[in-house]
């Protein structure tokens, strides 16, 4: 795949009301390299939520990669977590400008847990583009344990393929914390094997398949439960395993 010469891409990451990892996203990006900025989705009234439509449309044109972080955006009310993300993104002056960074400037789109399941509810993964799901569509439920889990757990990559895990082994395995209530990957049928991007070898929540990562066709817009932002030098020293999970170092790579 080839790549897009730039000297320090930058990264936006909307903030929704009940998103929590925001700040853990952008200083993941930045030691990689990136530039980030923070846009805060701001609901109250409808002059604002017009005003937050303008802002992240903007914010998506001058960025090289969109980033839609963890939390609990809404309460995941009502009926499931992410709607209010999916919501807001089918917007169309967001739509426009989320299909123009990956149709036209072949950007990149990650979303981790609260931002996978968006991506998930926006067909962004496993299709690539935003459209209204289907009876056959993927999607994220209710762990099988029906609680919370919050736990290091461990994750395999499979498939290198997407810019996000070219500098990840295949085969390679991670220690990474999950946090969700809904983080249960389900499809009706078979999923395409070459977008399976990451499993679990400990499933924690009943993932069909162990699935705890996939991408679009093309491998630029990848979703994850697992927290691989959640990662430091200091953090989790009692906990075994490979900690430094490089999809932010990978996605640098790709814009050098």
């Amino acid at each position: 795949m080839q790549s897009v010469q730039l000297t320090a891409p930058k990264v936006v990451i909307p903030v929704f009301p009940g998103t929590n990892c925001e700040y853990d996203t952008a200083a993941a990006f930045e030691r990689a390299g990136f530039t980030s900025e923070l846009v805060i989705i701001r609901n109250i009234t409808p002059a604002a939520l017009a005003e937050s439509v303008s802002e992240l449309s903007k914010a998506i044109g001058a960025a090289q990669v969109l980033a839609i972080p963890g939390g609990f955006s809404g309460g995941d009310e009502p009926e499931g977590s992410a709607k209010l993300i999916a919501a807001f993104f089918r917007n169309q002056r967001v739509t426009d400008a989320t299909h123009e960074l990956l149709d036209n400037r072949k950007g990149l789109i990650l979303g981790i847990c609260n931002g996978f399941q968006a991506l998930i509810k926006l067909g962004l993964v496993p299709d690539g583009k935003i459209h209204y799901q289907s009876e056959a569509s993927p999607t994220l439920t209710f762990n099988t344990v029906r609680r919370h889990i919050a736990k290091y757990v461990t994750t395999k990559v499979v498939n290198n393929s997407s810019p996000w895990l070219s500098k990840c082994e295949t085969g390679a395995e991670y220690a990474v914390p999950i946090s969700h209530g809904e983080g249960r990957f389900v499809v009706s049928g078979s999923f395409p094997e070459a977008q399976i991007a990451a499993v679990y070898t400990d499933n924690p929540n009943g993932s069909c398949n162990d699935i705890e990562g996939v991408t679009s066709p093309d491998g630029r817009v990848f979703g994850k439960m697992a927290h691989s932002e959640r990662s430091g030098k200091f953090l989790a020293k009692n906990i075994p395993g490979d900690k430094q999970q490089p999809i932010f170092e990978s996605a640098a790579y790709y814009f050098e």
